[in-house]
């Protein structure tokens, strides 16, 4: 199978850029990155990137990465998310440093900064609707129009921003506005929000606040409070560079001014990571959460079986880069492949299940099929795993597709007359098939070599095909999930401009009739093994006997390549 090879670290441009600061002294020699998300919803893949880089290049250089939670927006924010978010990042690997920050811990250091830059004429109340300070904003080689309350003293802003914390304004009905220039060619600079009225719950402050920073006005001083010296963020924020440098210029800052570099976001095919679109995916009843296994959330590729590990080499082996561009998905699954060849246990499970009897095997004294019994090898890719012992009797389920009565070119499975061997036991050869009276068929009948147990052919005759089994009277009940990609373009939307447009209705198939062995049933929940010649499932980790398939066995990266050269 191949696989990619994860480069070397260090040999990002970001760690370049943090080795020569270091180098030269900047900021002390000292490290400290942070990862910012806002707990507006759960984590997705793309975050999965950032959380490596932040925490790695925190690792690398002996420094430190704060999680903070930027819950600047009430209205979408819940303490649900904020455990998730903990949650994920642990699981990925990751241990913040406690106490988690917060940028609501900072409210009230960012109303007096807001009351400073008033004081200085650098700040305004702007009693205009939102509408309005939309199109006096102007565009792109278009000028912007001052308000008419830019000219407002700074002693009648005061008055006014105190008032709006106070709450004797209606919500929406003002806001305070960053005075810097109307006509600059970057828009963010262009007299930019940076607070609100508006009356919400906040999930740790509580009614306490009835006005709100914007991002922008908080997230590079909340980087400055906590001594961030390398803050990291992705290319969509390359514009507000300027804005969040113009404010902490203005500032009297506790210490050095962070440095904002940015790198490349992760997009991969046939995956949406814009949390409006998942909670929409959510609200339609087309996923059943967060978590559902077909989500590019954490904890919905948790639940499919991700292993962790395979994330953060799919991460470092991407690379922290300065042009966005779209993986594969078949990449990031080949690392999951990977990893589960290495230390998934094999087992055998029936998904379509077929009756296969064997006509000539023998019984004890009392009339009673006889019980062979197997040792077959739980992971030939580590002799450690050891073995298990597995029972074979005279009925057993195989695959429904390992049967044709009337079998196509090139079918080596089982069909009449035509010889097979079933995994680790005998070679059995069919003999013919029961049927109801729609013609279905419900049985197959064979006769078994007992000189070939083991599967091996006494004669050293060939066999071209080996099919896993279960033996029947001793198979446990169990529910397969089968998933296939939830957008079945490769860039969702690119077609018609909307992502749902793309949706695949068939994403996912429950089989409810499975049969499993019994050592696959007394699979810790959330453990990962291998179904014999069917692909890597996951035990649910709530639903006992319910397993997702994680990733095939078939090594769709290396096709792809081929197919490129």
């Amino acid at each position: 199978m191949t696989e990619p090879e994860t480069p070397a670290a260090n040999t990002d441009f970001v760690r370049a850029l943090v080795r020569q600061d270091n180098e030269q002294g900047t900021f002390g020699g000292r490290v400290q990155t942070r990862f910012p998300p806002e707990p507006n919803g759960y984590l997705h893949i793309g975050h999965a990137k950032a959380i490596v880089i932040d925490f790695g290049i925190a690792r690398d250089f002996d420094g430190v990465c704060n999680l903070r939670l930027d819950d600047t927006n009430p209205d979408t924010e819940e303490a649900e998310y904020v455990e998730s978010i903990m949650a994920d990042i642990e699981w990925l690997g990751f241990d913040p440093p406690r106490p988690i920050k917060h940028a609501s811990d900072y409210f009230g250091q960012l109303y007096e900064w807001a009351e400073l830059l008033i004081g200085r004429g650098l700040a305004y109340v702007d009693d205009s609707d939102p509408e309005t300070i939309s199109a006096q904003r102007g565009g792109y080689g278009k000028p912007g129009i001052e308000s008419p309350f830019r000219s407002r003293s700074p002693e009648e802003n005061l008055d006014l921003f105190r008032r709006m914390r106070a709450g004797e304004f209606p919500d929406g009905s003002r806001v305070l506005r960053a005075r810097i220039d109307m006509n600059h060619e970057n828009m963010q600079l262009r007299d930019p929000i940076m607070y609100r009225i508006r009356r919400a719950h906040h999930y740790r402050t509580g009614d306490e606040w009835c006005i709100y920073p914007t991002y922008d006005w908080a997230h590079g001083q909340s980087d400055a409070i906590e001594g961030v010296t390398h803050s990291l963020c992705t290319l969509e924020f390359q514009d507000n560079r300027a804005l969040y440098d113009w404010y902490l210029e203005q500032l009297p800052l506790p210490s050095d001014q962070p440095r904002q570099t940015e790198f490349a976001r992760l997009e991969m095919t046939h995956t949406v990571t814009s949390k409006r679109k998942l909670r929409q995916l959510i609200s339609d009843g087309v996923v059943e959460g967060w978590d559902d296994p077909r989500m590019p959330t954490l904890s919905g590729l948790r639940r499919r079986g991700y292993p962790p590990a395979a994330i953060r080499e799919f991460c470092d082996y991407i690379g922290v880069t300065k042009t966005n561009s779209r993986q594969s998905i078949e990449l990031l699954e080949s690392f999951v492949r990977r990893e589960h060849n290495a230390t998934a246990q094999r087992r055998m499970a029936v998904t379509r299940p077929l009756k296969l009897i064997l006509d000539d095997w023998p019984t004890d004294a009392d009339g009673n099929p006889v019980v062979e019994w197997f040792e077959l090898t739980n992971n030939p890719e580590n002799a450690e795993d050891g073995t298990r012992r597995v029972p074979f009797t005279g009925e057993l389920w195989i695959e429904a597709d390992d049967f044709a009565e009337v079998p196509p070119p090139k079918f080596f499975r089982l069909s009449p007359g035509r010889e097979v061997r079933l995994r680790g036991a005998f070679l059995v050869t069919a003999t013919g098939v029961e049927k109801d009276a729609d013609g279905t068929i419900l049985a197959v009948h064979a006769t078994h070599d007992p000189e070939s147990r083991g599967g091996n052919a006494p004669d050293g005759r060939k066999v071209k095909s080996t099919m896993h089994w279960v033996s029947a009277p001793h198979a446990v009940d169990a529910t397969v999930a089968l998933y296939h990609r939830l957008f079945s373009a490769e860039v969702p939307g690119e077609r018609t401009g909307e992502v749902l447009d793309d949706l695949n209705p068939d994403s996912v198939e429950i089989l409810t009739g499975a049969k499993i062995e019994q050592a696959l049933a007394d699979t810790p929940a959330g453990r990962v093994v291998q179904f014999e010649r069917l692909g890597y499932f996951a035990h649910d980790p709530r639903e006992p006997l319910l397993f997702h398939r994680t990733v095939g066995l078939r090594d769709e990266w290396a096709n792809i390549q081929k197919r490129g050269k």
